[in-house]
Protein backbone atom coordinates (compact mmCIF):
# COMPACT_ATOMS: atom_id res chain seq x y z
CA UNK A 1 0.00 0.00 0.00
CA UNK A 2 1.34 3.55 -0.76
CA UNK A 3 1.29 6.52 1.29
CA UNK A 4 -0.45 8.33 -1.54
CA UNK A 5 -3.15 5.95 -2.38
CA UNK A 6 -6.71 6.76 -0.63
CA UNK A 7 -6.51 3.54 1.07
CA UNK A 8 -3.21 4.59 2.53
CA UNK A 9 -4.50 8.49 3.72
CA UNK A 10 -7.32 6.48 5.18
CA UNK A 11 -5.76 3.50 6.95
CA UNK A 12 -3.12 6.20 8.34
CA UNK A 13 -6.08 8.60 8.94
CA UNK A 14 -7.60 5.59 11.15
CA UNK A 15 -4.42 4.81 13.29
CA UNK A 16 -3.72 7.75 13.85
CA UNK A 17 -6.92 8.63 15.33
CA UNK A 18 -7.28 5.69 17.21
CA UNK A 19 -3.95 5.58 19.03
CA UNK A 20 -4.35 9.51 19.24
CA UNK A 21 -8.09 8.96 20.91
CA UNK A 22 -6.28 6.57 23.73
CA UNK A 23 -3.22 9.33 24.17
CA UNK A 24 -5.63 11.86 23.97
CA UNK A 25 -7.28 10.51 27.07
CA UNK A 26 -4.18 9.64 28.71
CA UNK A 27 -3.04 12.99 28.59
CA UNK A 28 -6.19 15.34 28.92
CA UNK A 29 -7.11 14.24 32.58
CA UNK A 30 -4.37 15.91 33.44
CA UNK A 31 -5.77 19.59 33.07
CA UNK A 32 -8.69 18.12 34.45
CA UNK A 33 -7.08 16.62 37.83
CA UNK A 34 -8.10 19.99 39.80
CA UNK A 35 -11.67 20.09 38.57
CA UNK A 36 -12.46 16.70 39.26
CA UNK A 37 -10.32 16.26 42.44
CA UNK A 38 -12.95 18.87 43.77
CA UNK A 39 -16.42 17.75 42.57
CA UNK A 40 -15.27 14.11 43.73
CA UNK A 41 -13.59 15.03 47.01
CA UNK A 42 -10.37 13.61 46.17
CA UNK A 43 -6.80 13.89 47.35
CA UNK A 44 -3.49 13.86 45.51
CA UNK A 45 -3.11 10.21 46.10
CA UNK A 46 -7.08 9.88 44.18
CA UNK A 47 -5.35 11.79 41.12
CA UNK A 48 -2.35 9.83 40.87
CA UNK A 49 -5.18 6.66 40.72
CA UNK A 50 -7.19 8.36 38.55
CA UNK A 51 -4.31 8.54 35.94
CA UNK A 52 -2.33 5.37 37.02
CA UNK A 53 -5.31 3.36 36.51
CA UNK A 54 -5.27 3.89 32.93
CA UNK A 55 -1.89 3.39 32.31
CA UNK A 56 -1.65 0.35 35.03
CA UNK A 57 -4.40 -1.81 32.59
CA UNK A 58 -2.67 -0.52 29.41
CA UNK A 59 0.55 -1.72 30.34
CA UNK A 60 -0.62 -4.75 31.83
CA UNK A 61 -2.55 -6.18 29.09
CA UNK A 62 -0.45 -3.71 25.65
CA UNK A 63 1.84 -7.56 24.95
CA UNK A 64 -1.43 -9.59 25.21
CA UNK A 65 -3.00 -6.88 22.71
CA UNK A 66 -0.93 -7.04 19.79
CA UNK A 67 -0.35 -11.06 20.41
CA UNK A 68 -4.20 -11.25 19.84
CA UNK A 69 -4.02 -8.90 16.93
CA UNK A 70 -1.29 -10.87 15.47
CA UNK A 71 -3.38 -13.85 15.68
CA UNK A 72 -7.13 -12.85 14.83
CA UNK A 73 -6.81 -9.83 13.07
CA UNK A 74 -5.06 -6.78 13.66
CA UNK A 75 -8.24 -4.46 12.23
CA UNK A 76 -10.39 -7.04 14.08
CA UNK A 77 -8.64 -7.16 17.35
CA UNK A 78 -8.32 -2.59 17.00
CA UNK A 79 -11.85 -2.36 16.38
CA UNK A 80 -12.69 -4.25 19.27
CA UNK A 81 -10.45 -1.96 21.51
CA UNK A 82 -12.20 1.10 19.76
CA UNK A 83 -15.60 -0.30 21.34
CA UNK A 84 -14.45 -1.27 24.42
CA UNK A 85 -12.56 2.13 25.05
CA UNK A 86 -15.56 4.19 23.91
CA UNK A 87 -17.70 2.03 26.26
CA UNK A 88 -15.38 2.45 29.20
CA UNK A 89 -15.49 6.58 28.02
CA UNK A 90 -19.35 6.84 29.06
CA UNK A 91 -18.54 4.96 32.32
CA UNK A 92 -16.12 7.70 33.54
CA UNK A 93 -18.23 10.33 32.33
CA UNK A 94 -21.28 9.51 34.65
CA UNK A 95 -19.13 8.81 37.43
CA UNK A 96 -20.13 10.05 40.75
CA UNK A 97 -17.21 9.46 42.77
CA UNK A 98 -13.84 9.04 42.76
CA UNK A 99 -13.75 4.93 43.01
CA UNK A 100 -16.34 4.43 40.14
CA UNK A 101 -14.00 7.11 38.23
CA UNK A 102 -10.69 5.12 38.74
CA UNK A 103 -12.62 1.39 38.10
CA UNK A 104 -13.88 2.85 34.75
CA UNK A 105 -10.41 4.06 33.73
CA UNK A 106 -9.04 1.17 34.25
CA UNK A 107 -12.04 -0.46 31.81
CA UNK A 108 -10.52 2.29 29.81
CA UNK A 109 -7.04 1.19 29.66
CA UNK A 110 -8.20 -2.53 29.01
CA UNK A 111 -9.63 -1.35 25.51
CA UNK A 112 -6.85 1.01 24.94
CA UNK A 113 -4.38 -2.08 25.17
CA UNK A 114 -6.23 -3.78 22.55
CA UNK A 115 -6.02 -0.78 20.36
CA UNK A 116 -2.80 1.07 20.46
CA UNK A 117 -0.67 -1.49 19.92
CA UNK A 118 -2.74 -2.60 16.33
CA UNK A 119 -2.46 0.94 14.89
CA UNK A 120 1.39 0.72 14.44
CA UNK A 121 0.68 -2.56 13.76
CA UNK A 122 -1.13 -2.17 10.97
CA UNK A 123 1.23 0.28 9.59
CA UNK A 124 4.19 -1.83 9.78
CA UNK A 125 2.02 -4.98 7.95
CA UNK A 126 0.55 -2.94 5.09
CA UNK A 127 2.69 0.02 4.00
CA UNK A 128 5.49 -0.59 1.31
CA UNK A 129 8.43 -0.79 3.19
CA UNK A 130 9.95 2.15 1.58
CA UNK A 131 7.00 3.91 2.72
CA UNK A 132 7.15 2.44 6.07
CA UNK A 133 9.53 5.39 7.89
CA UNK A 134 7.28 7.76 6.33
CA UNK A 135 4.16 6.53 7.52
CA UNK A 136 5.80 5.77 10.47
CA UNK A 137 6.88 9.46 10.79
CA UNK A 138 3.37 10.73 10.25
CA UNK A 139 1.87 8.65 12.90
CA UNK A 140 4.58 9.33 15.58
CA UNK A 141 4.32 13.64 14.63
CA UNK A 142 0.22 13.03 14.83
CA UNK A 143 0.51 10.78 18.03
CA UNK A 144 2.83 13.33 19.49
CA UNK A 145 0.35 16.23 18.27
CA UNK A 146 -2.70 14.39 20.22
CA UNK A 147 -0.34 14.19 23.51
CA UNK A 148 0.09 17.91 23.05
CA UNK A 149 -3.40 18.89 21.88
CA UNK A 150 -4.82 17.04 25.09
CA UNK A 151 -4.53 19.52 27.45
CA UNK A 152 -6.03 22.47 25.33
CA UNK A 153 -8.89 20.29 24.10
CA UNK A 154 -9.78 19.30 27.37
CA UNK A 155 -8.89 23.11 29.09
CA UNK A 156 -11.75 24.35 26.56
CA UNK A 157 -14.00 21.41 27.44
CA UNK A 158 -13.46 21.65 31.39
CA UNK A 159 -13.99 25.61 31.54
CA UNK A 160 -17.03 25.81 29.06
CA UNK A 161 -18.97 21.88 29.22
CA UNK A 162 -16.95 20.59 32.70
CA UNK A 163 -15.01 17.57 32.83
CA UNK A 164 -17.01 15.16 32.05
CA UNK A 165 -16.76 16.18 28.43
CA UNK A 166 -13.28 14.82 28.23
CA UNK A 167 -14.58 11.42 28.54
CA UNK A 168 -17.71 12.11 26.53
CA UNK A 169 -15.96 13.60 23.07
CA UNK A 170 -14.63 10.09 22.53
CA UNK A 171 -18.35 9.20 21.37
CA UNK A 172 -18.07 10.94 17.73
CA UNK A 173 -14.42 10.10 17.63
CA UNK A 174 -14.99 6.46 17.87
CA UNK A 175 -17.73 6.68 14.91
CA UNK A 176 -15.92 8.68 12.54
CA UNK A 177 -12.92 5.98 13.58
CA UNK A 178 -15.27 3.08 13.29
CA UNK A 179 -16.17 4.27 9.87
CA UNK A 180 -12.71 5.13 8.42
CA UNK A 181 -11.49 1.77 9.96
CA UNK A 182 -13.99 -0.44 7.79
CA UNK A 183 -13.58 1.54 4.29
CA UNK A 184 -10.13 1.81 4.20
CA UNK A 185 -7.97 -0.41 6.05
CA UNK A 186 -7.49 -4.19 4.61
CA UNK A 187 -7.36 -7.10 7.50
CA UNK A 188 -3.25 -8.63 8.02
CA UNK A 189 -2.47 -11.61 10.38
CA UNK A 190 0.87 -13.09 11.33
CA UNK A 191 1.34 -16.30 9.84
CA UNK A 192 3.31 -17.78 12.36
CA UNK A 193 0.94 -16.77 15.30
CA UNK A 194 0.19 -19.12 17.94
CA UNK A 195 -3.54 -19.86 19.32
CA UNK A 196 -2.48 -20.34 22.65
CA UNK A 197 -2.06 -16.96 24.51
CA UNK A 198 -0.12 -16.37 27.81
CA UNK A 199 -3.02 -15.20 30.17
CA UNK A 200 -0.44 -16.01 33.11
CA UNK A 201 2.32 -13.38 32.18
CA UNK A 202 -0.52 -10.63 31.42
CA UNK A 203 -1.90 -11.54 34.82
CA UNK A 204 1.65 -11.51 36.55
CA UNK A 205 2.48 -8.14 34.53
CA UNK A 206 -0.37 -6.77 36.06
CA UNK A 207 0.02 -8.09 39.60
CA UNK A 208 3.71 -6.89 39.05
CA UNK A 209 2.80 -3.49 37.91
CA UNK A 210 -0.19 -2.90 40.13
CA UNK A 211 2.05 -3.92 43.52
CA UNK A 212 4.50 -1.43 42.83
CA UNK A 213 2.54 1.20 41.95
CA UNK A 214 0.18 0.89 44.93
CA UNK A 215 3.79 0.77 46.69
CA UNK A 216 4.98 4.10 45.69
CA UNK A 217 1.37 6.16 46.25
CA UNK A 218 0.44 4.56 49.09
CA UNK A 219 3.52 3.69 51.22
CA UNK A 220 2.91 0.15 51.21
CA UNK A 221 6.12 -2.44 51.80
CA UNK A 222 3.89 -5.47 51.20
CA UNK A 223 2.49 -4.23 47.72
CA UNK A 224 5.93 -3.59 46.73
CA UNK A 225 7.30 -6.85 47.77
CA UNK A 226 4.29 -8.80 45.92
CA UNK A 227 4.59 -6.49 42.54
CA UNK A 228 8.96 -7.63 42.72
CA UNK A 229 7.69 -11.51 43.01
CA UNK A 230 5.65 -11.28 40.22
CA UNK A 231 7.90 -9.60 38.05
CA UNK A 232 10.46 -12.13 38.71
CA UNK A 233 7.47 -14.84 38.23
CA UNK A 234 6.57 -13.49 35.31
CA UNK A 235 9.99 -13.52 33.65
CA UNK A 236 10.23 -17.16 34.58
CA UNK A 237 6.93 -17.90 33.19
CA UNK A 238 8.05 -16.20 30.01
CA UNK A 239 11.60 -18.05 29.69
CA UNK A 240 9.36 -21.57 29.22
CA UNK A 241 6.25 -20.41 28.04
CA UNK A 242 5.42 -22.08 24.36
CA UNK A 243 3.23 -18.80 23.47
CA UNK A 244 4.97 -16.23 25.12
CA UNK A 245 3.01 -12.62 25.70
CA UNK A 246 7.22 -11.25 25.75
CA UNK A 247 9.34 -13.06 23.38
CA UNK A 248 12.57 -12.71 25.30
CA UNK A 249 14.38 -13.32 22.36
CA UNK A 250 13.51 -10.03 20.83
CA UNK A 251 16.23 -8.78 23.41
CA UNK A 252 18.80 -10.83 21.92
CA UNK A 253 18.89 -8.07 19.57
CA UNK A 254 21.11 -5.63 21.24
CA UNK A 255 19.04 -1.96 19.23
CA UNK A 256 15.50 -3.41 20.21
CA UNK A 257 17.11 -3.33 23.75
CA UNK A 258 18.90 0.08 24.06
CA UNK A 259 16.09 1.44 22.14
CA UNK A 260 13.48 0.26 24.89
CA UNK A 261 15.77 1.61 27.49
CA UNK A 262 15.78 4.68 25.88
CA UNK A 263 11.98 4.23 25.89
CA UNK A 264 11.83 3.65 29.96
CA UNK A 265 14.03 6.91 30.66
CA UNK A 266 12.10 9.51 27.77
CA UNK A 267 8.53 8.50 28.98
CA UNK A 268 9.17 8.48 32.22
CA UNK A 269 9.91 12.35 32.25
CA UNK A 270 7.35 12.95 29.50
CA UNK A 271 4.53 11.57 31.42
CA UNK A 272 6.14 13.46 34.82
CA UNK A 273 5.68 16.77 33.26
CA UNK A 274 2.42 16.21 31.53
CA UNK A 275 1.13 14.97 35.71
CA UNK A 276 2.84 17.97 37.16
CA UNK A 277 2.86 21.09 34.43
CA UNK A 278 -0.71 21.46 33.85
CA UNK A 279 -1.67 21.13 37.54
CA UNK A 280 0.92 23.82 38.49
CA UNK A 281 -0.02 25.89 35.67
CA UNK A 282 -3.44 25.73 37.72
CA UNK A 283 -2.72 25.50 41.24
CA UNK A 284 0.59 27.75 41.74
CA UNK A 285 0.38 29.98 38.87
CA UNK A 286 -3.20 30.97 38.18
CA UNK A 287 -3.87 29.83 35.22
CA UNK A 288 -7.20 28.48 33.92
CA UNK A 289 -7.66 25.45 32.66
CA UNK A 290 -7.71 26.76 29.16
CA UNK A 291 -4.89 28.67 29.69
CA UNK A 292 -2.90 25.58 30.72
CA UNK A 293 -3.74 23.88 27.79
CA UNK A 294 -2.71 26.96 25.75
CA UNK A 295 0.42 27.12 27.43
CA UNK A 296 1.51 23.33 25.05
CA UNK A 297 0.61 24.95 21.42
CA UNK A 298 4.25 25.59 20.63
CA UNK A 299 4.55 21.79 21.36
CA UNK A 300 1.85 20.72 19.03
CA UNK A 301 3.10 23.01 16.55
CA UNK A 302 6.71 21.75 16.64
CA UNK A 303 5.74 18.31 16.47
CA UNK A 304 2.76 18.92 13.65
CA UNK A 305 5.50 20.46 11.35
CA UNK A 306 8.45 18.41 11.70
CA UNK A 307 8.09 15.07 13.18
CA UNK A 308 7.64 13.43 9.08
CA UNK A 309 10.82 14.97 8.40
CA UNK A 310 12.39 13.89 11.47
CA UNK A 311 11.45 10.26 10.94
CA UNK A 312 12.42 10.48 7.32
CA UNK A 313 15.91 11.86 8.54
CA UNK A 314 16.27 9.27 11.34
CA UNK A 315 15.49 6.54 8.60
CA UNK A 316 18.80 7.61 6.45
CA UNK A 317 20.73 8.30 9.85
CA UNK A 318 19.63 5.23 12.01
CA UNK A 319 18.89 5.92 15.09
CA UNK A 320 21.61 6.62 17.33
CA UNK A 321 22.03 10.16 16.67
CA UNK A 322 18.66 11.38 16.95
CA UNK A 323 18.17 9.45 19.91
CA UNK A 324 21.08 10.81 21.49
CA UNK A 325 20.29 14.40 20.82
CA UNK A 326 16.68 14.50 21.31
CA UNK A 327 16.44 13.49 24.98
CA UNK A 328 19.43 15.95 25.30
CA UNK A 329 17.37 18.60 23.76
CA UNK A 330 14.23 17.51 25.92
CA UNK A 331 15.93 17.81 29.03
CA UNK A 332 17.27 21.33 28.61
CA UNK A 333 13.81 21.91 27.82
CA UNK A 334 12.31 19.93 31.49
CA UNK A 335 15.30 22.09 32.84
CA UNK A 336 14.18 25.32 31.08
CA UNK A 337 10.49 24.12 33.28
CA UNK A 338 12.13 24.58 36.24
CA UNK A 339 11.00 28.21 37.01
CA UNK A 340 8.07 28.30 35.22
CA UNK A 341 5.83 30.77 36.73
CA UNK A 342 2.69 33.52 35.77
CA UNK A 343 4.56 34.70 33.20
CA UNK A 344 3.97 32.58 30.30
CA UNK A 345 6.46 34.21 27.53
CA UNK A 346 9.27 34.15 29.88
CA UNK A 347 8.74 31.31 32.25
CA UNK A 348 6.72 28.89 30.35
CA UNK A 349 7.02 28.91 26.90
CA UNK A 350 10.81 28.55 26.44
CA UNK A 351 11.07 24.96 28.40
CA UNK A 352 8.08 23.95 26.21
CA UNK A 353 9.58 25.15 22.86
CA UNK A 354 12.73 22.97 23.41
CA UNK A 355 10.95 19.70 24.79
CA UNK A 356 9.25 20.11 22.03
CA UNK A 357 12.18 19.87 19.60
CA UNK A 358 13.82 17.79 21.78
CA UNK A 359 10.43 15.39 21.58
CA UNK A 360 10.14 16.06 17.64
CA UNK A 361 13.80 15.20 16.96
CA UNK A 362 13.26 11.58 19.16
CA UNK A 363 9.67 10.21 18.60
CA UNK A 364 9.97 9.13 14.75
CA UNK A 365 13.30 7.49 15.16
CA UNK A 366 12.24 5.82 18.28
CA UNK A 367 9.41 4.08 16.61
CA UNK A 368 11.16 3.47 13.49
CA UNK A 369 13.98 2.06 15.15
CA UNK A 370 12.54 -0.43 17.59
CA UNK A 371 10.35 -1.55 14.49
CA UNK A 372 13.12 -2.47 11.88
CA UNK A 373 14.79 -4.35 15.36
CA UNK A 374 12.09 -7.29 15.50
CA UNK A 375 11.21 -8.92 12.63
CA UNK A 376 8.10 -8.34 10.46
CA UNK A 377 6.22 -11.55 11.63
CA UNK A 378 6.29 -10.16 15.36
CA UNK A 379 5.37 -6.84 14.52
CA UNK A 380 2.49 -6.37 16.78
CA UNK A 381 4.32 -8.05 19.78
CA UNK A 382 7.75 -5.65 19.12
CA UNK A 383 4.95 -2.57 19.05
CA UNK A 384 3.30 -3.73 22.20
CA UNK A 385 7.00 -4.19 24.19
CA UNK A 386 7.60 -0.56 23.04
CA UNK A 387 4.08 0.71 23.94
CA UNK A 388 4.16 -1.40 27.45
CA UNK A 389 7.46 -0.18 28.17
CA UNK A 390 6.48 3.37 27.18
CA UNK A 391 3.26 2.83 29.84
CA UNK A 392 4.93 1.85 32.31
CA UNK A 393 7.44 4.15 32.53
CA UNK A 394 4.66 6.90 32.94
CA UNK A 395 3.03 4.43 35.38
CA UNK A 396 5.86 4.56 37.67
CA UNK A 397 6.55 8.28 37.43
CA UNK A 398 3.61 9.30 38.20
CA UNK A 399 3.27 6.87 40.98
CA UNK A 400 6.84 7.77 42.53
CA UNK A 401 7.36 11.33 41.90
CA UNK A 402 5.29 13.04 44.03
CA UNK A 403 6.74 11.46 47.13
CA UNK A 404 10.17 11.88 45.54
CA UNK A 405 9.08 15.83 45.57
CA UNK A 406 8.07 15.53 49.18
CA UNK A 407 4.17 16.24 48.22
CA UNK A 408 1.46 14.95 50.44
CA UNK A 409 -2.32 13.93 49.52
CA UNK A 410 -3.67 17.36 50.09
CA UNK A 411 -0.43 19.40 48.66
CA UNK A 412 -2.34 19.97 45.11
CA UNK A 413 -4.62 22.34 46.78
CA UNK A 414 -1.51 24.54 48.35
CA UNK A 415 -0.13 26.64 45.51
CA UNK A 416 3.13 27.20 47.81
CA UNK A 417 3.83 23.43 49.03
CA UNK A 418 3.01 22.03 44.89
CA UNK A 419 4.97 24.62 43.55
CA UNK A 420 7.66 23.16 45.86
CA UNK A 421 7.34 20.01 44.61
CA UNK A 422 6.94 20.90 41.28
CA UNK A 423 10.63 22.51 40.67
CA UNK A 424 12.01 18.96 42.71
CA UNK A 425 10.07 16.61 40.12
CA UNK A 426 11.23 19.43 36.78
CA UNK A 427 14.42 18.37 38.22
CA UNK A 428 14.37 14.31 38.28
CA UNK A 429 12.65 14.71 34.62
CA UNK A 430 15.34 16.54 33.41
CA UNK A 431 18.07 13.84 34.85
CA UNK A 432 16.11 10.86 33.22
CA UNK A 433 16.18 12.97 29.83
CA UNK A 434 19.65 12.82 30.09
CA UNK A 435 19.83 8.96 30.90
CA UNK A 436 18.09 8.65 27.86
CA UNK A 437 20.40 9.98 25.82
CA UNK A 438 23.51 8.68 27.16
CA UNK A 439 22.23 5.32 27.16
CA UNK A 440 21.63 5.97 23.43
CA UNK A 441 24.95 7.39 22.50
CA UNK A 442 26.86 5.14 24.56
CA UNK A 443 25.34 1.55 23.66
CA UNK A 444 23.61 2.10 20.01
CA UNK A 445 25.66 1.41 16.74
CA UNK A 446 26.24 4.27 14.05
CA UNK A 447 24.35 4.08 10.70
CA UNK A 448 21.40 2.80 9.50
CA UNK A 449 19.75 -0.04 12.00
CA UNK A 450 19.95 -3.59 10.24
CA UNK A 451 17.13 -5.60 9.68
CA UNK A 452 16.21 -8.53 12.88
CA UNK A 453 16.12 -11.90 11.58
CA UNK A 454 13.09 -14.52 12.67
CA UNK A 455 13.76 -16.35 15.14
Amino acid sequence: MLLKSAAGRGTLAATVLGSGMAILDGTVVNVALPHLGRDLHAGLDGLQWTVNGYALTLAAFVLLGGALGDRYGRRLVFLVGVVSFTLASVLCGVSVSIGMLIAARILQGIGAALLVPGSLAIIQSVFDPDERGKAIGAWSGLGGIAIAAGPFIGGWLIDNLGWRWIFYINVPLAVLLIVLTLKYTPETRSPEARARFDFPGALLTALCLGGTTYALIEGNLLAGLVGIAAGAAFLWVERRSTAPMLPLHLFRSREFSVINGVTLFVYAAVYGVAFFLPVFLQVSAGYSALAAGLSLLPFTLVLLFFSSRAGALGHKLGPRIPLTVGPLISAAGCALLIGAGESYWLRVLPGVLVLGIGMTTLVAPLTAGVLAAAPDQFAGVASGINNAVSRAAGLLSVAALPALAGLSAAAYTNAVAFGSGYKIAMAFCAGLMVCGGLTAGLLLRSGPMRGASAE
